[in-house]
Protein backbone atom coordinates (compact mmCIF):
# COMPACT_ATOMS: atom_id res chain seq x y z
CA UNK A 1 0.00 0.00 0.00
CA UNK A 2 1.77 3.36 -1.17
CA UNK A 3 3.06 5.57 1.22
CA UNK A 4 1.76 2.56 4.33
CA UNK A 5 3.87 1.72 7.48
CA UNK A 6 3.05 -1.79 8.77
CA UNK A 7 2.85 -1.81 13.14
CA UNK A 8 1.66 -4.11 15.46
CA UNK A 9 -0.25 -3.92 18.76
CA UNK A 10 0.30 -6.59 21.15
CA UNK A 11 -2.70 -6.93 23.41
CA UNK A 12 -3.42 -10.19 25.62
CA UNK A 13 -5.54 -11.98 23.09
CA UNK A 14 -2.91 -11.88 20.21
CA UNK A 15 -0.76 -9.41 18.16
CA UNK A 16 -2.87 -6.50 16.07
CA UNK A 17 -1.26 -5.79 12.36
CA UNK A 18 -1.99 -2.34 10.86
CA UNK A 19 -1.00 0.08 8.53
CA UNK A 20 -0.74 4.05 8.92
CA UNK A 21 0.95 6.86 6.81
CA UNK A 22 3.49 9.52 7.79
CA UNK A 23 1.40 11.27 11.06
CA UNK A 24 0.88 15.31 9.79
CA UNK A 25 -0.59 17.67 12.37
CA UNK A 26 -3.79 19.12 11.37
CA UNK A 27 -4.88 16.72 8.76
CA UNK A 28 -7.83 14.88 9.25
CA UNK A 29 -7.43 10.97 10.92
CA UNK A 30 -9.68 8.29 8.44
CA UNK A 31 -9.86 4.81 9.92
CA UNK A 32 -10.47 1.88 7.56
CA UNK A 33 -12.07 -0.94 9.03
CA UNK A 34 -12.64 -3.76 6.92
CA UNK A 35 -15.42 -6.21 6.86
CA UNK A 36 -15.76 -9.89 8.17
CA UNK A 37 -12.91 -12.10 6.26
CA UNK A 38 -11.73 -9.28 4.73
CA UNK A 39 -8.12 -8.00 5.09
CA UNK A 40 -6.60 -4.61 5.17
CA UNK A 41 -6.39 -4.72 1.30
CA UNK A 42 -10.23 -4.12 0.85
CA UNK A 43 -9.69 -0.89 1.26
CA UNK A 44 -6.24 -0.48 -0.90
CA UNK A 45 -7.99 1.45 -3.66
CA UNK A 46 -8.52 4.03 -0.80
CA UNK A 47 -5.38 4.19 0.85
CA UNK A 48 -3.41 5.05 -2.17
CA UNK A 49 -5.41 7.96 -2.88
CA UNK A 50 -6.12 9.44 0.89
CA UNK A 51 -3.11 9.16 1.99
CA UNK A 52 -1.40 11.81 -0.06
CA UNK A 53 -3.41 14.24 1.91
CA UNK A 54 -4.90 12.85 5.13
CA UNK A 55 -3.79 10.80 7.89
CA UNK A 56 -4.79 7.24 7.25
CA UNK A 57 -5.17 3.62 9.42
CA UNK A 58 -6.18 0.80 8.15
CA UNK A 59 -5.94 -2.22 9.93
CA UNK A 60 -6.16 -6.50 9.63
CA UNK A 61 -8.86 -6.70 11.88
CA UNK A 62 -8.04 -9.70 15.03
CA UNK A 63 -7.89 -12.72 14.02
CA UNK A 64 -7.87 -11.82 10.05
CA UNK A 65 -4.98 -12.33 7.91
CA UNK A 66 -1.74 -10.66 9.51
CA UNK A 67 -3.79 -10.35 12.56
CA UNK A 68 -2.97 -13.84 13.73
CA UNK A 69 -2.94 -16.01 15.74
CA UNK A 70 -5.74 -14.48 17.70
CA UNK A 71 -8.36 -15.06 20.70
CA UNK A 72 -11.27 -15.41 18.17
CA UNK A 73 -13.77 -15.41 21.44
CA UNK A 74 -13.46 -11.79 21.70
CA UNK A 75 -16.87 -9.54 21.77
CA UNK A 76 -17.50 -6.80 18.89
CA UNK A 77 -16.97 -4.27 22.37
CA UNK A 78 -13.43 -5.74 22.96
CA UNK A 79 -12.45 -5.27 19.36
CA UNK A 80 -13.25 -1.83 19.65
CA UNK A 81 -11.71 -1.06 22.72
CA UNK A 82 -8.19 -2.58 20.86
CA UNK A 83 -9.21 0.05 18.38
CA UNK A 84 -9.55 3.03 20.75
CA UNK A 85 -6.15 1.73 22.40
CA UNK A 86 -4.51 1.86 19.14
CA UNK A 87 -5.79 5.22 17.37
CA UNK A 88 -4.85 6.78 21.32
CA UNK A 89 -0.76 5.64 20.80
CA UNK A 90 -1.31 6.89 16.88
CA UNK A 91 -2.41 10.17 17.60
CA UNK A 92 -5.64 9.53 15.66
CA UNK A 93 -7.85 12.09 17.43
CA UNK A 94 -11.39 12.64 16.82
CA UNK A 95 -11.23 10.06 13.76
CA UNK A 96 -13.55 9.69 10.61
CA UNK A 97 -14.39 6.11 11.09
CA UNK A 98 -15.09 4.31 7.47
CA UNK A 99 -16.69 0.63 8.22
CA UNK A 100 -17.34 -1.99 5.15
CA UNK A 101 -19.99 -5.05 6.75
CA UNK A 102 -18.60 -5.89 9.70
CA UNK A 103 -16.36 -2.91 9.85
CA UNK A 104 -19.68 -0.64 10.10
CA UNK A 105 -20.13 -3.10 13.45
CA UNK A 106 -17.18 -1.94 14.97
CA UNK A 107 -17.42 1.89 14.51
CA UNK A 108 -21.11 2.02 16.14
CA UNK A 109 -19.68 -0.75 19.01
CA UNK A 110 -16.86 2.18 19.10
CA UNK A 111 -19.59 5.15 19.00
CA UNK A 112 -21.33 3.02 21.57
CA UNK A 113 -18.44 3.11 23.96
CA UNK A 114 -16.53 6.02 23.64
CA UNK A 115 -19.67 8.74 22.87
CA UNK A 116 -17.98 12.30 21.44
CA UNK A 117 -14.78 10.50 20.02
CA UNK A 118 -15.57 10.03 16.38
CA UNK A 119 -16.13 13.00 13.79
CA UNK A 120 -17.78 11.27 10.97
CA UNK A 121 -18.68 7.74 9.67
CA UNK A 122 -18.74 6.31 7.08
CA UNK A 123 -21.11 2.96 6.23
CA UNK A 124 -20.09 0.72 3.34
CA UNK A 125 -22.44 -2.20 3.06
CA UNK A 126 -22.98 -2.28 6.82
CA UNK A 127 -26.33 -1.87 8.63
CA UNK A 128 -27.45 -0.66 11.69
CA UNK A 129 -26.61 -2.20 14.81
CA UNK A 130 -29.88 -1.72 16.72
CA UNK A 131 -32.25 -5.26 18.33
CA UNK A 132 -34.97 -3.19 16.43
CA UNK A 133 -33.82 -4.04 12.75
CA UNK A 134 -33.64 -7.97 13.08
CA UNK A 135 -35.50 -10.50 14.12
CA UNK A 136 -35.15 -13.35 17.17
CA UNK A 137 -34.93 -16.00 13.27
CA UNK A 138 -31.76 -13.49 11.95
CA UNK A 139 -30.11 -13.12 15.37
CA UNK A 140 -30.55 -17.51 15.63
CA UNK A 141 -29.44 -17.43 12.36
CA UNK A 142 -26.21 -15.61 12.96
CA UNK A 143 -25.18 -17.73 15.76
CA UNK A 144 -25.66 -21.01 13.32
CA UNK A 145 -23.17 -19.71 10.76
CA UNK A 146 -20.10 -21.96 11.14
CA UNK A 147 -22.04 -25.37 10.53
CA UNK A 148 -23.40 -24.36 7.08
CA UNK A 149 -20.40 -23.19 5.94
CA UNK A 150 -18.69 -26.37 6.85
CA UNK A 151 -21.15 -28.30 4.61
CA UNK A 152 -19.55 -26.66 1.48
CA UNK A 153 -16.73 -27.68 -0.74
CA UNK A 154 -13.71 -24.85 -0.01
CA UNK A 155 -13.53 -24.46 -3.67
CA UNK A 156 -17.06 -23.86 -3.62
CA UNK A 157 -16.78 -21.11 -0.99
CA UNK A 158 -13.92 -19.29 -2.45
CA UNK A 159 -16.36 -18.94 -5.97
CA UNK A 160 -18.90 -18.01 -4.02
CA UNK A 161 -17.74 -15.65 -1.60
CA UNK A 162 -16.01 -13.86 -4.28
CA UNK A 163 -19.39 -13.47 -6.63
CA UNK A 164 -21.28 -12.66 -3.87
CA UNK A 165 -19.52 -10.00 -2.57
CA UNK A 166 -18.57 -8.21 -5.88
CA UNK A 167 -19.43 -7.72 -9.39
CA UNK A 168 -16.14 -6.78 -10.98
CA UNK A 169 -13.05 -8.90 -12.26
CA UNK A 170 -10.95 -6.23 -10.08
CA UNK A 171 -13.31 -6.76 -7.09
CA UNK A 172 -13.75 -10.65 -7.02
CA UNK A 173 -10.02 -11.14 -7.57
CA UNK A 174 -9.22 -8.97 -4.56
CA UNK A 175 -11.94 -11.13 -2.51
CA UNK A 176 -10.73 -14.11 -3.77
CA UNK A 177 -7.11 -13.47 -2.60
CA UNK A 178 -8.28 -12.37 0.71
CA UNK A 179 -10.15 -15.43 1.32
CA UNK A 180 -7.36 -17.61 -0.07
CA UNK A 181 -5.11 -16.38 2.64
CA UNK A 182 -6.71 -19.09 5.02
CA UNK A 183 -8.24 -22.92 4.71
CA UNK A 184 -11.93 -23.83 5.26
CA UNK A 185 -11.70 -24.74 8.57
CA UNK A 186 -10.15 -21.57 10.01
CA UNK A 187 -12.30 -19.56 7.35
CA UNK A 188 -15.30 -21.79 9.11
CA UNK A 189 -14.49 -20.69 12.45
CA UNK A 190 -13.61 -17.16 11.80
CA UNK A 191 -17.32 -16.43 10.23
CA UNK A 192 -18.94 -18.12 13.03
CA UNK A 193 -17.01 -16.65 15.16
CA UNK A 194 -17.76 -12.90 13.97
CA UNK A 195 -21.14 -13.67 13.18
CA UNK A 196 -21.98 -15.09 16.87
CA UNK A 197 -20.15 -11.80 17.72
CA UNK A 198 -22.38 -9.74 15.43
CA UNK A 199 -25.58 -11.64 17.24
CA UNK A 200 -24.52 -11.00 20.48
CA UNK A 201 -24.44 -7.22 20.11
CA UNK A 202 -27.73 -6.96 18.70
CA UNK A 203 -29.15 -9.63 21.74
CA UNK A 204 -27.32 -6.65 23.75
CA UNK A 205 -30.23 -4.42 22.52
CA UNK A 206 -28.02 -0.97 23.41
CA UNK A 207 -28.86 2.63 21.98
CA UNK A 208 -25.74 2.37 19.59
CA UNK A 209 -26.33 6.07 18.87
CA UNK A 210 -24.69 7.66 15.83
CA UNK A 211 -23.46 11.06 17.98
CA UNK A 212 -21.74 12.45 14.61
CA UNK A 213 -22.28 13.05 10.97
CA UNK A 214 -22.91 9.95 9.38
CA UNK A 215 -23.31 8.81 5.47
CA UNK A 216 -23.95 5.94 3.98
CA UNK A 217 -23.23 3.95 0.88
CA UNK A 218 -24.61 0.90 -0.73
CA UNK A 219 -24.35 -1.09 -3.95
CA UNK A 220 -27.11 -1.47 -5.89
CA UNK A 221 -26.34 -4.85 -6.34
CA UNK A 222 -25.27 -6.10 -2.78
CA UNK A 223 -26.54 -9.58 -1.73
CA UNK A 224 -24.86 -10.10 1.41
CA UNK A 225 -28.38 -11.05 3.71
CA UNK A 226 -30.30 -8.08 3.91
CA UNK A 227 -28.08 -5.20 3.59
CA UNK A 228 -30.16 -3.61 0.90
CA UNK A 229 -33.46 -4.00 3.22
CA UNK A 230 -31.76 -2.68 6.15
CA UNK A 231 -30.01 0.45 4.36
CA UNK A 232 -33.52 1.47 3.05
CA UNK A 233 -34.97 1.20 6.64
CA UNK A 234 -31.96 2.87 8.24
CA UNK A 235 -32.42 6.27 5.90
CA UNK A 236 -36.72 6.04 7.06
CA UNK A 237 -35.65 5.86 10.56
CA UNK A 238 -32.96 8.00 10.80
CA UNK A 239 -33.09 10.49 8.00
CA UNK A 240 -29.43 9.73 6.98
CA UNK A 241 -28.41 10.29 3.61
CA UNK A 242 -27.78 7.26 1.89
CA UNK A 243 -25.41 6.76 -1.63
CA UNK A 244 -26.57 3.94 -4.14
CA UNK A 245 -23.36 2.84 -6.41
CA UNK A 246 -25.17 1.28 -9.12
CA UNK A 247 -23.89 -1.97 -10.34
CA UNK A 248 -21.77 -2.63 -6.72
CA UNK A 249 -21.78 -5.54 -4.93
CA UNK A 250 -21.40 -6.02 -1.42
CA UNK A 251 -17.79 -4.57 -1.63
CA UNK A 252 -18.69 -1.57 -3.04
CA UNK A 253 -15.72 0.70 -2.31
CA UNK A 254 -13.83 -2.01 -4.92
CA UNK A 255 -16.26 -2.05 -7.67
CA UNK A 256 -16.60 1.81 -7.72
CA UNK A 257 -13.23 3.02 -6.43
CA UNK A 258 -13.12 5.99 -7.79
CA UNK A 259 -17.15 7.23 -6.93
CA UNK A 260 -16.12 5.70 -3.20
CA UNK A 261 -13.51 8.05 -2.89
CA UNK A 262 -15.22 11.29 -4.72
CA UNK A 263 -18.21 10.81 -2.31
CA UNK A 264 -15.81 10.24 1.28
CA UNK A 265 -13.56 12.95 0.04
CA UNK A 266 -16.56 14.95 -0.24
CA UNK A 267 -18.02 13.86 3.46
CA UNK A 268 -14.97 14.32 5.36
CA UNK A 269 -14.34 17.85 3.99
CA UNK A 270 -17.50 19.11 4.84
CA UNK A 271 -17.46 18.25 8.80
Amino acid sequence: MLKMVQKECKTEHGTVCYWVNEFVEGRKNLVFLPGLTASSRLFEKQTEYFSSFFNCFVWDAPGHAKSRPFNLNISLDQKAQILFSILQTENFSKPVLIGQSMGGYVAQSFMQLFPGEAAGFVSIDSCPLQKKYVTAFEIWALRNVEPVFRLYPWKSLLKAGAAGCSTTRYGQNIMLQMMSEYDKDYYSVLSGAGFRMLADAYASDRPYIIDCPAILICGTRDRAGSAKRYNTRWVKETGLKIFWLVGAGHNSNCDRPEETNRIIEDFVNSL
